[in-house]
């Protein structure tokens, strides 16, 4: 069943959430003036080979901030810087680490569910879907959750557009819509430099502190790292997440047949989740840039273009995923590439799947009916580049 994402306002560009299959894996887009993968097996070659496609592309787009938007910016780097920073942080969010979450997790969980037990509606972003990953990460980073609504309209004025840089149209509206978009990050990066700088003075016992008195090759995280690499960890380490939530939910809302059977048999909840991921991939594109001449799925493609992998059309690759325009919570295997591959793959993978599967429990525990208001029908945000709802008003009766 195709779901009705055109009523919802998911990008027109997303033809692979309409149902459609790409005509070729690979195709050059001339008034954006990259080329689009769209093929599984092509995606997966693109993600492992970092040497060939490097992640470095803000060169191409943002040339004159090249260095403050790279410093410490994990999705920018390739080996063997990206090893060294990462490595940093891997510790956060190992197995372990991640299992001890559980209790707040579920605690944060309740008390927000709390909020809403004597309504017949709410909607599940705001109540939910956003604050719960927001306050896990800033209390993991060491930045006050009450700082959220700050949060949240940042990262909406970053990913709540419709507009899409174009390497061929350099005009003037492009440029200043470019500035703005500057202007708008560095008020967050100056946001985490300040309470970095007060790490340097008050070391606490948070994810904050130790990247402040981390070093790499002998020396200390600059500034810039310390703000983007902060910036990194708050704003994906909570949107993932978001989006997953909202998204699982509304695949069950629109399959009752699989909703009942996740109900009846809990065991499937986290193939719901990956399932869901498949289906509407959060990050729907990431971009790579050739570092020598390459052939893809027959084209031949030169140095230093930008490839647009859309992961999101990938996954629905019909050479990989049998029948893929169903929502199956018992497909196995099922490897999708919602969270990436390679050495980008997403570090807070296993902290978003427990964030779903403890959020998803609880939601089917506390709300035997759960269904989207007609009334007020789920709307996704704008980019092309993502696929999450912006609002999902539900029912509880």
């Amino acid at each position: 069943m195709t779901m009705p994402v055109d009523a919802w306002g998911s990008h027109p560009q997303q033809f692979w959430l309409r149902g459609r299959q790409p005509e070729h894996p690979v195709r050059y887009d001339e008034k954006l003036g990259f080329w689009n993968v769209y093929g599984y097996p092509e995606a997966l070659d693109i993600l492992g080979d970092p040497k060939t496609y490097s992640s470095h592309t803000v060169r191409r787009f943002v040339p004159d901030a090249e260095e403050a938007v790279t410093a410490g910016n994990l999705v920018q780097l390739d080996p063997p810087d990206h090893a060294k920073l990462r490595k940093l942080v891997s510790h956060a969010f190992t197995p372990k680490i991640v299992a001890g979450l559980e209790p707040r997790i579920s605690a944060l969980t309740r008390e927000l569910l709390d909020e809403v037990a004597d309504r017949d509606r709410f909607e599940l972003v705001t109540d939910l879907a956003y604050p719960l990953p927001v306050i896990v990460i800033a209390e993991l980073l060491g930045v006050p959750s009450s700082d959220r609504p700050l949060f949240r309209k940042w990262v909406d004025q970053l990913f709540d557009n419709q507009d899409q840089f174009s390497l061929v149209d350099q005009g003037e509206e492009q440029q200043a819509l470019l500035r703005k978009r500057m202007a708008q990050a560095q008020v967050m990066l100056d946001y985490l430099r300040a309470h970095a700088d007060e790490r340097r003075r008050k070391p606490r016992e948070d994810l904050l502190t130790q990247l402040v008195q981390a070093e790499v090759d002998g020396e200390r995280l600059s500034d810039p790292e310390v703000a983007n690499f902060a910036n990194l960890l708050l704003t994906a380490g909570h949107i993932t997440t978001t989006m997953l939530l909202g998204n699982t939910v509304l695949c069950l809302d629109t399959h009752p047949e699989q909703a009942a059977r996740v109900r009846a048999d809990r065991s499937t909840v986290p193939g719901a989740i990956e399932e869901s991921l498949r289906l509407l991939t959060p990050f729907a594109t990431t971009f790579r840039l050739t570092t020598t001449e390459v052939e893809i799925a027959g084209q031949r493609i030169p140095a230093d273009e930008v490839i647009a992998v859309r992961i999101a059309a990938a996954n629905r690759d019909r050479r990989q995923f049998a029948d893929p325009e169903a929502f199956d919570p018992t497909r196995d295997p099922n490897p999708h590439l919602g969270f990436g591959r390679g050495i980008h793959f997403c570090l807070g993978a296993p902290l978003a799947r427990l964030e779903g599967r403890i959020a998803l429990n609880i939601l089917l525990d506390r709300f035997p009916v759960l269904r989207t208001d007609p009334d007020n029908p789920p709307v996704f945000l704008p980019s092309p580049d993502l696929t999450g709802l912006k609002t999902l008003p539900l029912r509880t009766g």
